[in-house]
């Protein structure tokens, strides 16, 4: 793989750009490998990564039933952020947050990661008791958090109206080193370094049943043909339900659609990304000038990549009175991906009840902050059989009760 640099852009640029590259192979499968990856969105090429980088396993296909990244890779709002009050949670995120800001010199690939910052507004008094516990917790687990008052907030975000009649701004969890990554980048730069380890990431593939010969995994059906493999593993997000059951085994998920959209360009006029809880809505500016509005999941379970237009309005609606400036812009387009979600609102990364099968999934509506310590502690959890980053998020802490309850330490899923 050639190294992408300045003086190798300039020296394309010479040669009319005849010379590049493509940034990773489409080979025909093979007829068995030591690992199979179902799933080419961020989570499943940053496994296959690790796997690689870490642990030497290269023998690896990664197997995507549509294009690469086209999944919820492509369909978030990019928010990175670890500031999460219980220990699980913050380590896997904190540990994903670090990795991503190395990450464009890691892979030899610019993720345009941006750490200008996150806040989470106070709008009541029970989310800045809430938030002051959470700055405490994250001092504890090493996470660089403060609880900063309303006049810092406003200083941050000038635009902002904290004197809503509804929901006036208290003061907000402040994450300095928090951010924003350009999502299809990183689905790429992965696909790039897997691809130079000699990995193959196969597209346009759809796994239609999972093979097994006396309790374990022995490979997948496709729609090109049946694939060997050692050990699979399973990280599809909203379809994790629908593979799993091909496998044998039930997962404890929801899958409901999560939409957001984006305004018309305007000035630079925001530089942080803010989440507003209370009315579930947040918000960010991208380097196009859009702004970049996320809110909450459907109602309802279903498999669309559409969402509901009530949920914008009703999002759009609640922004308004702490973002005047929004009431003035068109929506420039929308979209919806399908997030599933645990019932404690944490993710699974856990051995099955099939020997050789991992699944990882339950990322809900915060997937995307997730990529680089998902890959890094999944890998180490299918190449060891254990990682001290996913021990506390296997399958079997819903019988024990073992639950990580971020919706109601957090307040919020994402």
């Amino acid at each position: 793989m050639r190294k992408y640099s300045a003086f190798a852009v300039a020296r394309e640029a010479l040669r009319h750009h005849k010379g590049w590259e493509r940034a990773w192979t489409s080979p025909e499968p093979k007829a068995s490998y030591d690992v199979v990856i179902v799933g080419a969105g961020g989570h499943g090429l940053a496994t296959a990564y690790y796997l690689g980088k870490n642990f030497g396993i290269t023998n690896v296909a990664v197997i995507e039933k549509g294009w690469l990244g086209g999944g919820n890779t492509g369909r978030n709002t990019t928010i990175i952020r670890s500031n999460y009050l219980q220990d699980p949670s913050a380590a896997i995120y904190e540990k994903s947050r670090s990795l991503y800001e190395t990450l464009s010199q890691d892979l030899n690939y610019n993720i345009m990661f941006s750490p200008r910052g996150v806040i989470m507004l106070a709008q009541t008094h029970h989310e800045v008791r809430g938030y002051i516990r959470t700055a405490h917790a994250n001092a504890l687990q090493g996470v660089d958090t403060r609880f900063i008052d309303k006049h810092e907030v406003k200083k941050l975000v000038p635009i902002m109206n904290i004197e809503g009649p509804r929901y006036p701004v208290l003061g907000g969890l402040w994450q300095p080193r928090g951010g924003t990554a350009r999502h299809d980048a990183v689905a790429w730069g992965y696909a790039r370094a897997c691809s130079d380890m000699g990995m193959h990431i196969i597209q346009q593939t759809e796994v239609t049943g999972v093979r097994r010969e006396g309790g374990a995994v022995s490979g997948v059906e496709t729609t090109r043909g049946f694939i060997g493999c050692k050990k699979l593993g399973i990280v599809v997000a909203g379809h994790s339900g629908v593979v799993a059951e091909m496998a044998g085994f039930r997962l404890p998920l929801e899958s409901v659609p999560l939409q957001a959209l984006v305004s018309e360009p305007i000035k630079p006029c925001m530089d942080v990304v803010v989440m507003a809880n209370t009315v579930h809505g947040y918000l960010s500016q991208s380097d196009k000038g859009e702004m970049v509005i996320g809110g909450g999941t459907d109602s309802h379970n279903n498999y669309t990549q559409r969402g509901s237009f009530h949920h914008i309005e009703e999002t759009v609606r609640a922004l308004i009175e702490t973002f005047p400036m929004l009431s003035r812009l068109k929506m420039l387009r929308q979209w919806g991906g399908i997030v599933d979600v645990t019932g404690d609102r944490s993710p699974i990364l856990s051995k099955t009840p099939v020997d050789g099968v991992f699944i990882n999934c339950g990322w809900g509506t915060g997937g995307f902050k997730a990529i680089p310590g998902s890959g890094w502690g999944f890998a180490e959890l299918m190449a060891k059989g254990h990682s001290p980053l996913t021990a506390e998020f296997g399958m079997d802490r819903f019988k024990e009760g073992r639950f990580i309850d971020e919706s109601v330490a957090a307040g919020v899923a994402h």
